[in-house]
């Protein structure tokens, strides 16, 4: 991506115009220029947008023509206080006099929280506290923010299921310096809630001439499985440029998963362990499950012979028990009684014999 160019001809830009971009101007005022750590300093300010959250911070290894060198971490960021302006764009609060980490000269750091950003510094000094000179520029170029950070496109649906979530940065750089800035490398840092960030390195291509200003795009990418409240900060050098909140869902899908698993897996086990105690436990005679390959078959019924009579009595089948006291039902009777001979029979006429 090559710099963007407005205009016929090049427009200068100043400090203020970098850091300021309301109509009038915003004012910061203090009710003194110089206080000892403890003391109690009252900031008030006129010609900012009403209803705007600002931020006030004392800041060390500034001056409002280099604005804060190491961001917000030159700050006393624990003794800032929070403010919002009213309906004419005017405020005042009080805050302590703290010591920042960083030495002095110092600046009270006032900023927008949300919107458009808009910064001024204040010269201040903090008396006892350690005095050091500003590290010298390099080069004859310097870079500063325009406008407020914005994370463009999507993830994906895999992100769903716990892959890496990507974003792109984009924000609108200008060139306060004398000299061009050539193929700057700037250093982008993800940080999680209260966790300090991890930098990387991020070269644009391009050349952004002195009073010119750039459109700058740069990926953003988190680990795998990330998910809640996430900052994404760029420093060119050691200047903060942009600070971006990103807030990255939950992966539903990998919650989906487990709950599924712990489910299917329980059911699986205990379907396979009732097959096995189903197999081992023994048999007991008379009581088989229906279907059981195993069980005895019952003994088909005898047959009937055509020409038994309906008063025949079915023969016994094998094996039956008979009452040895007790005769036949009915016992054959002798071949005499059946069959009488015709020496028995007395002739027609005779009387028997006696």
């Amino acid at each position: 991506m090559g710099p963007a160019s407005y205009g016929a001809a090049p427009v200068p830009y100043t400090a203020d115009t970098a850091y300021t971009a309301a109509d009038p101007q915003p004012v910061v005022r203090l009710s003194a220029s110089r206080a000892g750590k403890g003391g109690d300093l009252t900031v008030s300010g006129s010609g900012w947008r009403p209803g705007t959250l600002l931020m006030l911070l004392i800041c060390g290894q500034s001056e409002p023509g280099r604005g804060v060198i190491g961001g917000t971490n030159s700050c006393a960021n624990a003794e800032g206080r929070a403010v919002t302006t009213d309906a004419g764009g005017a405020f005042s609060r009080s805050m302590p006099v703290a010591e920042p980490p960083e030495p002095c000269p110092c600046v009270v750091h006032v900023a927008t929280v949300t919107g458009e950003r808009v910064v001024v510094d204040q010269p201040f000094t903090v008396a006892g506290h350690p005095t050091a000179p500003l590290p010298r520029q390099t080069g004859g170029g310097r870079l500063a923010a325009l406008t407020t950070a914005e994370l463009t496109g999507s993830s994906g649906l895999l992100v769903w299921f716990g892959a890496s979530p990507g974003r792109e940065l984009v924000f609108t750089v200008g060139n306060l310096g004398t000299a061009p800035v050539e193929d700057p490398v700037f250093r982008v840092g993800t940080a999680h809630g209260v966790f300090a960030p991890s930098w990387e390195e991020r070269r644009w291509s391009g050349t952004v001439q002195p009073g010119r200003k750039a459109r700058i795009t740069l990926p953003v990418r988190l680990p795998a499985g990330a998910h809640g409240d996430y900052r994404v900060s760029v420093r060119y050098g050691s200047q903060l440029l942009v600070e971006q909140p990103w807030g990255v869902g939950r992966p539903w899908g990998v919650t989906l998963f487990w709950v599924l698993l712990a489910v299917v897996v329980p059911t699986a086990l205990f379907r396979v362990g009732m097959a096995v105690v189903d197999r081992v436990r023994p048999r007991h005679p008379g009581r088989h499950r229906a279907g059981d390959p195993d069980a005895p078959r019952a003994a088909p019924a005898a047959p009937t012979t055509p020409d038994a009579g309906p008063g025949s009595a079915a023969a016994p089948t094998q094996g039956s028990a008979q009452d040895p006291t007790q005769g036949s039902a009915q016992d054959p009777t002798p071949d005499s009684a059946q069959d009488p001979t015709p020496d028995s029979v007395p002739p027609e006429g005779r009387p028997p014999a006696k």
